[in-house]
């Protein structure tokens, strides 16, 4: 794996880190749906993973992470149709799609 490559994976490895030290520590919507701060902090981290991958399907596109199309769309919307970001599409990547790339990533970093 070339080196860049392995930079962008540890660039989504620590914004997936980031994004779950800001979810509250029961992982309640309500609450993280009330903390601005927070929902801030995971659309940045977010347009962070969309652009690494968006970095590393340049150079390759046989890496082995589901729905790149789709994590580089989300990146896509947050930063050109940021009004249409609302809290529970952000939950919904949080709790659904994140589980699943941070574990495509640990792996592919081994």
């Amino acid at each position: 794996m070339e080196d860049q490559i392995r930079t962008w994976l540890k660039d989504i490895e620590n914004a997936i880190e980031e994004i779950n030290s800001f979810l509250p520590l029961n992982k309640d919507f309500n609450e993280f749906k009330k903390d601005i701060k927070a929902k801030r902090a995971v659309e940045r981290n977010i347009e962070i993973i969309g652009e690494a991958i968006s970095r590393i399907l340049k150079l390759t596109s046989t890496i082995s992470i589901s729905d790149t199309r789709k994590i580089v769309d989300t990146r896509n919307r947050i930063i050109h149709g940021y009004d249409s970001v609302s809290a529970e599409i952000l939950w919904g990547i949080v709790i659904k799609d994140l589980p699943i790339l941070e574990k495509e990533v640990k792996k592919l970093l081994q």
